[in-house]
């Protein structure tokens, strides 16, 4: 079931952009890592580089899907659905 304010949510919620940012990573990586190995015999610093990035994107994601966003959030904040 969705949200009520879905939209909202996937406009400002901080971790829908960190999970785009990763989503922007997975994708890039083979692309960079063909280009890279034209210029480079070894690549394994810029796959080390890539897989970091999307990791910490992913986990940074997950801390702020915990985190109370006023803005998403509303007057919600600290009480449970029911009170809601």
């Amino acid at each position: 079931m969705l949200v009520h304010n879905w939209r909202a949510v996937i406009k400002h919620a901080w971790s829908v952009r960190l999970m785009a940012l990763a989503l922007l990573c997975i994708v890039l990586e083979p692309v960079i890592n063909f280009v890279a190995a034209t210029w480079v015999s070894r690549n394994l610093y810029i796959q080390l580089a890539m897989s970091a990035a999307t990791g910490l994107f992913v986990v940074a994601a997950i801390v702020a899907r915990i985190f109370v966003q006023q803005k998403i959030s509303g007057d919600l904040n600290g009480k449970p659905p029911a009170e809601g």
